[in-house]
């Protein structure tokens, strides 16, 4: 039989370890180990530079404004439209899976390719583009740190030459239903029928509800204001000055702030998308929790019928 002694000292070894374990997933603040955490999911510019021309590597620009890949782009740079590529231009819903499989195989993209994606906001469109490749199945989707202002900003190299790559062998499989949320499962999360955080990417005054949309754009909901449950973490808080990605750590901290951990599914939304995927991105991509895409986001659940919605702002039919 063990001593009062010896047993108060492995009682001692017990606790000592369950306190070291407690402490490295939270009281110290530390970053919870995430397995699906992708440690190449952002590519610095200097990385880039030096595989421009590795065959894996195919580069895709996504840029809103008009002209802008026309002007000049990154070599070997192919792009790719928003608004036009990526969506169904006659249903409101993504691409199709043909089309993407015709679209990317036009890019040069192979199974085993090594896909970067930049563009300018800050990535927004590149990171819905992102959201999109490993939507259908794409193994390794990365993103260019900083997008395309830090490239520029930078100096590097631009060129206007349009490239002609070889046709690739990537074929889409079909659309991953575990990184996109639909109206109804967003609805019993409002209602608290449904285990999940919602997190609004959108600006303060959107979630509140005291604006409709940013100004300049159109894409309206007839009511504003935020999904009930969901917290707001603006996109913008997930980036420094110069555009590039916080770290890590500081990343975990932010939205660890607000009670998400990567314990519980999460799903973002914003007002038609794409904001949601630069935070989808980093949600999924970099800190590796499980995460959802809401794209029909604010602009159809605003707008529909028999939903629940919290409107701190208190306005109706855009006026108090």
């Amino acid at each position: 039989m063990l001593n009062q002694r010896t047993r108060f000292f492995r009682q001692l070894g017990k606790a000592s370890l369950v306190f070291a374990l407690a402490t490295a997933v939270g009281f110290s603040g530390a970053v919870p180990a995430q397995a699906d955490a992708n440690p190449n999911a952002v590519v610095s510019a200097d990385w880039l530079e030096r595989n421009l021309t590795n065959p894996r590597v195919k580069l895709i620009e996504v840029t809103v404004e008009e002209g802008a890949y026309a002007r000049g782009h990154i070599r070997n740079a192919v792009e790719f439209r928003w608004h036009t590529d990526f969506v169904d231009e006659v249903n409101r819903d993504i691409v199709s899976r043909s089309e993407f499989t015709k679209l990317a195989q036009q890019a040069g993209i192979n199974r085993d390719s090594i896909v970067v994606l930049y563009g300018d906001d800050n990535n927004w469109f590149a990171a819905w583009g992102a959201w999109i490749f490993k939507l259908y199945g794409a193994r390794d989707v990365r993103l260019l740190d900083g997008g395309r202002a830090k490239w520029e900003s930078d100096g590097r190299a631009m060129t206007p030459i349009v490239p002609t790559p070889a046709k690739g062998n990537f074929r889409a499989s079909a659309p991953d239903q575990k990184l996109r949320a639909f109206l109804p499962e967003v609805v019993r999360v409002a209602k608290k029928e449904l285990r999940a955080k919602l997190v609004d990417i959108r600006s303060a005054d959107e979630f509140s509800g005291k604006i409709f949309a940013p100004p300049g754009f159109d894409e309206l909901a007839i009511r504003a204001g935020h999904i009930p449950t969901a917290v707001n973490v603006g996109w913008k808080s997930t980036l420094n000055a110069d555009g590039t990605f916080k770290s890590r750590a500081e990343l975990a901290r932010l939205y660890r702030a607000v009670g998400i951990d990567g314990r519980t599914p999460v799903i973002t939304y914003c007002r038609i998308g794409e904001r949601a995927a630069h935070s989808w991105f980093v949600l999924s991509e970099i800190l590796g929790y499980n995460v959802k895409l809401y794209d029909g986001s604010w602009t159809e659940y605003g707008n529909s019928v028999g939903v629940p919605i919290s409107n701190p702002a208190g306005t109706v039919w855009g006026k108090k």
